[in-house]
């Protein structure tokens, strides 16, 4: 049974310290007393840990950014993978539902195999290539079959201020090599870490805390930028703009070579089309989900102010 809302709302943020938790800590901060948990804190890779934290907290509402995201290394470390990704997030909408929380998780673009021609729906048929991705919807499953009062927000190719990430990891090599080659033939929509967290907060907010509870509209959304972009549209636009604010690098724009995903080999097979249709998320909670470049941009901007 859902129980009354306490004053201030108190709301349990997992994975704290991880580029989308890090985010979460500032954008659901108005909303009320946060209780933020790092791995030190709650390490999803031992679940019952969650069963005692939420019993503990007892949060009105439950917003898990902890993960396994190492998506090459998930291929050698399946048990830990699917033991966080899989298991501790079903745990969580257990105890949420036990105590009348929402739970909000955020799983991956990697649940599909990437072979549709236009953006993914939430009613197209999962079929991950890798560990993480099997991981993730292990997880998705979960959380289902709980009963919970559950949002999950599918999202990919996430960039923040805070952690490691492409956008970094192009502008490392670029200070450091005259030519980079970069895959052209994999498509996705560049997602920022602040983007998640203040649609997260925005809609908790209006239609969980301050709406009516019995009528939010619980399940399993897309969430991602306008917009699409390969990573080597994505490098280059990155080495583009961080130069016109006068940043030196070795490489520019027109030094990144486009290449095939078969030349760059990876552990984990990664879908080509990774790109998400958003419409079922903006039309239930009246979300304006900006193009890409603006959000990288501004994320640009903070790391080279």
């Amino acid at each position: 049974m859902p129980r009354e809302r306490t004053s201030p709302a108190v709301l349990l943020l997992t994975g704290c310290n991880g580029q989308v938790g890090f985010e979460l800590r500032r954008s659901l901060a108005p909303l009320g007393k946060v209780v933020a948990l790092d791995r030190s804190g709650l390490d999803l890779s031992h679940p019952d840990d969650a069963r005692r934290v939420v019993r503990e907290v007892r949060p009105d509402l439950i917003v898990n950014a902890a993960a396994y995201t190492a998506v090459d290394r998930a291929e050698s470390e399946a048990s830990l993978a699917e033991t966080v990704n899989g298991i501790a997030p079903g745990v969580l909408a257990e105890e949420a539902r036990a105590v009348g929380s929402l739970l909000v998780h955020y799983s991956t673009n990697y649940v599909f195999d990437g072979s549709k021609a236009a953006p993914y729906s939430e009613s197209d048929a999962a079929n991950p290539q890798s560990v993480y991705g099997r991981s993730k919807l292990a997880g998705e499953d979960a959380i289902a079959a709980s009963g919970a009062a559950a949002l999950v927000l599918r999202t990919g190719w996430v960039a923040g201020v805070h952690g490691a990430n492409f956008a970094k990891s192009i502008l490392a090599l670029a200070r450091e090599h005259e030519n980079l080659r970069v895959v052209a033939d994999q498509l996705g929509a560049p997602t920022t870490a602040a983007l998640i967290a203040d649609v997260t907060a925005q809609i908790v907010a209006r239609f969980w805390l301050h709406g009516e509870r019995e009528r939010f509209p619980t399940g399993l959304y897309h969430l991602a930028a306008a917009g699409s972009t390969s990573w080597h549209g994505y490098a280059m636009e990155v080495l583009r703009y961080v130069q016109a604010k006068g940043v030196s690098l070795k490489a520019d724009a027109t030094a990144v070579e486009p290449i095939p995903a078969s030349a760059y080999p990876t552990a984990a097979r990664r879908p080509a089309n990774s790109r998400l249709d958003t419409s079922k998320l903006r039309n239930t909670f009246g979300v304006h989900l900006p193009d890409w470049e603006q959000g990288i941009h501004h994320l640009l901007d903070q790391l080279y102010p």
